[in-house]
């Protein structure tokens, strides 16, 4: 028996997190020594926090993972560290506020979780056996917010937390997840039946109609989100991701066409008879009319940190010198404005750049790996972290409408960061799956029965003549 081994490199995740922890630690220490002529009592704890954290997780894939992407870690790590030390010095301004704390303590709970995630779960095609559990887990999430006082939780309007005692967690974001291992479970296996043609209208060749039933609750789902929870970014995010991975699943253009369709009829529906729709619009379309931005819920946040973009030209203000304090939530929603103010362009830039690049290691994930439920997930929860940058990033260039999604990794809040530590343990252990060593040699009697079970997707020729 003979081995193909590839590198596990490892010690370029350990030098690449170093500078992860250069810039991080730095934009911190940059923040303490511009804003208070010194370092805060509890910079040395936080810094052994930030470095020791990340390293865990590192040394947890060289015993569990060792050919896993050896950039993921790294990218993930410098985007938290960066947020943190914004969300500190927006904390600063404020005598007594330490989001950026909390913010940590949430990032250790996260890596923990990656960290079990990486050794107990080894191989994520074990997650094809729960398809239907994560939809129905991920259901029960959802209704979570709806529930009656103390267990839901309504804030400016948007019904999307729990109470769970020591504060508040937003469940929406793990559902997310749970939804990603659905679609990839359902559409691995049912992908044949899908592919099976319709009608065919000019050069759009349709689905069979009882093929759109997973589209039309997907689009019913996230409508139902809107109306009942007040939260338009989530229910984009979650019909988008829906929309990606059917056509990766299919690399059919008729579903991209039905699933705009159901888009366009549902935003023309949702801005004639959801008032916080209607304001959400008339914030972008009319931001700079006087009325819109006096108006309650109106287009002050988004103005504001046009004008903080503005002022941060090419080169920024510098770390500590702007005024990102006066933008209204410039911790969670608007911490890229924020970042943009006190870094510049170039700066903006570079962190566009890491989110880039942390998207495309996950699809290079999905690439390398054999069995079409690795794929898909791969793909699936690489575009949860690109769409949900896209729409923010969007949102507070008024390129699109303010949603409520945070930044992946920066913003405040703990669940988020959760979710975006699991898709990146997840990612790391697709990857693992994908670069690792392949074992070449006569067939055993394993290898032969694998070849006489049916294939997981058909041909694309056998689809059609299906």
């Amino acid at each position: 028996m003979e081995t193909l081994t590839p590198r596990p490199r490892r010690n370029t995740e350990l030098g690449l997190l170093v500078v992860a922890w250069i810039v991080g630690l730095g934009a911190y220490w940059i923040v303490d020594m511009t804003m208070t002529d010194s370092l805060s009592a509890d910079f040395t704890t936080r810094a052994a926090a930030l470095v020791a954290l990340p390293l865990a997780l590192h040394l947890v894939l060289r015993v569990r993972a060792k050919y896993a992407d050896p950039f993921l870690l790294p990218l993930a790590t410098a985007l938290n560290a960066l947020g943190i030390a914004m969300i500190h010095r927006l904390d600063l301004p404020f005598e007594g506020k330490d989001d950026a704390g909390r913010q940590l303590l949430w990032m250790g709970v996260s890596i923990a979780v990656a960290c079990l995630l990486v050794v107990f779960l080894k191989d994520v095609r074990r997650l094809q056996r729960f398809t239907y559990l994560s939809l129905l887990l991920a259901v029960v999430l959802l209704l979570l917010p709806l529930l009656p006082a103390p267990i839901g939780v309504s804030i400016n309007g948007a019904r999307l937390w729990v109470n769970v005692g020591f504060g508040t967690f937003q469940p929406g974001e793990v559902s997310k997840v749970l939804l990603a291992v659905f679609f990839a479970g359902y559409l691995s296996t049912n992908r044949d039946l899908i592919l099976l043609a319709g009608r065919k209208i000019g050069p759009i060749q349709l689905p069979r109609a009882k093929d759109l039933a997973p589209m039309f609750l997907a689009w019913v789902v996230a409508i139902g989100i809107l109306v009942t929870q007040n939260d338009m970014g989530t229910s984009i995010l979650f019909f988008s991701l829906f929309m990606a991975m059917i056509y990766i699943a299919t690399g059919r253009i008729s579903w991209i066409l039905i699933g705009l369709t159901f888009v366009a009829v549902g935003g023309v529906l949702a801005y004639m008879f959801m008032g916080h729709v209607t304001r959400r619009i008339n914030g972008w379309l009319y931001a700079f009319d006087e009325t819109t931005y006096n108006a309650v819920g109106g287009s002050y946040q988004v103005v504001q940190g046009v004008f903080g973009l503005a002022s941060g030209g090419l080169f920024g203000t510098g770390l500590g010198q702007g005024r990102p304090d006066i933008v209204t939530y410039a911790n969670s929603d608007m911490i890229l404005t924020a970042l943009g103010e006190e870094l510049g362009l170039i700066g903006l830039t570079a962190i566009v750049l890491l989110f880039v690049l942390f998207v495309s290691r996950g699809m290079r994930a999905a690439l390398g790996t054999k069995d079409g439920f690795g794929k898909l997930l791969a793909a699936g929860l690489s575009f949860v972290v690109a769409i949900q940058f896209f729409v923010i990033a969007g949102g507070v260039t008024r390129l699109l409408p303010l949603t409520g999604l945070t930044t992946p990794f920066m913003s405040a809040g703990g669940s988020a960061l959760l979710s975006n530590w699991i898709i990146t343990a997840l990612l790391l252990l697709i990857s693992q799956n994908a670069r690792r060593p392949i074992v070449t040699g006569p067939m055993t009697n394993e290898d032969a029965e694998a070849r006489r079970r049916p294939r997981l997707w058909p041909t694309r020729k056998e689809a059609d003549e299906a």
